[in-house]
């Protein structure tokens, strides 16, 4: 069923036996100076690339290890996954969950997450201007690279979404469409936490990303553009059978005719990041839906009122 079983996600929460931060640590990282030094002061393309080769390497005793390590800083929760066992890191990051976990709301007037995220920032396109954080504009016209006409969107709405690295990393059609073009831009690959979104201007502009556009069975133009980030940098899409990532060779527009039912699996981050959704106008926010508020997939984004 397609607001069912295809639409599995898993929340941050921590599980029994998720092992909780040292307070020493929590003191460290809520040091903005410091926060941001430790993850963005770094060579970060080349960091991502050995995470990226780390991650593939199939070791269930180095696998294991490597989690507990993970788990003294993150409160993991891994009791929803399909699978206990995993053969590598990667395998974890990307990791399926039990049939039923999550549901995607049914009613066709709704525009549901495609993941699991943290709310960051959201409001109208003006003048083709949105914000990454207070007083942190850019434009949708360098957000979707030159070859990509971002006017629908115009006077529509913008919803910035955040997966950290303890969520669940796969993303779903958050309403029936058919996905028409994909646009992939290579680039840097700053941390996306709240940090570095009030210091580096026009990050997500920045950054590795994919503009995938989308007209919903409403007839409505849609796109979501998921952003890599330090560690990410790899971006699978089913529909085209594709992993894009910092070392891609291939063409950088792909267009495509693939037909979705909402809460379809559409891909994965290999570690968590950015989902920035754009509708054109006549969405609104759904109830409940704001700045901070940590969501699921499947749980009402968006709403058609006209």
């Amino acid at each position: 069923m397609k607001n069912q079983d295809a639409s599995p996600v898993l929340g941050g929460g921590m599980d029994e036996h998720a092992q909780p931060r040292p307070g020493w640590f929590k003191r460290l990282v809520a040091q903005e100076d410091l926060n941001f030094l430790l993850t963005n002061r770094v060579p970060r393309i080349a960091l991502t690339k050995l995470m990226g080769r780390f991650s593939r390497i199939e070791s269930p005793l180095l696998t294991r290890l490597t989690i507990a390590v993970w788990r003294c800083f993150i409160p993991l929760d891994l009791s929803e996954a399909r699978q206990q066992s995993f053969r590598s890191l990667k395998d974890c990051f990307t990791r399926e969950l039990k049939p039923g976990s999550r549901l995607f709301d049914g009613r066709p007037e709704i525009f549901a997450s495609p993941s699991d995220a943290i709310v960051g920032a959201t409001g109208v396109v003006e003048r083709g201007q949105v914000y990454q954080a207070k007083g942190f504009p850019y434009s949708t016209e360098e957000l979707f690279g030159p070859t990509q006409d971002a006017s629908a969107f115009e006077g529509g709405r913008f919803v910035t979404l955040r997966l950290t690295s303890a969520m669940y990393h796969r993303f779903h059609a958050p309403a029936d469409g058919t996905v028409e073009h994909v646009t992939y831009l290579s680039g840097d690959t700053w941390n996306v936490n709240a940090v570095a979104l009030k210091r580096v201007e026009r990050l997500f502009c920045r950054n590795e990303r994919a503009v995938v556009r989308m007209t919903l069975a409403s007839g409505h133009a849609i796109a979501l553009v998921p952003v890599a980030a330090i560690l990410v940098a790899s971006i699978r899409l089913h529909f085209l059978d594709v992993l894009l990532h910092l070392g891609r060779k291939g063409a950088n527009e792909m267009p495509c005719s693939a037909t979705h039912a909402k809460g379809q699996e559409m891909g994965w981050f290999e570690h968590g990041s950015t989902i920035i959704v754009f509708v054109p106008p006549g969405f609104e926010l759904a109830e409940g839906i704001a700045t901070g508020v940590q969501i699921r997939a499947g749980q009402a984004l968006l709403k058609l009122v006209s």
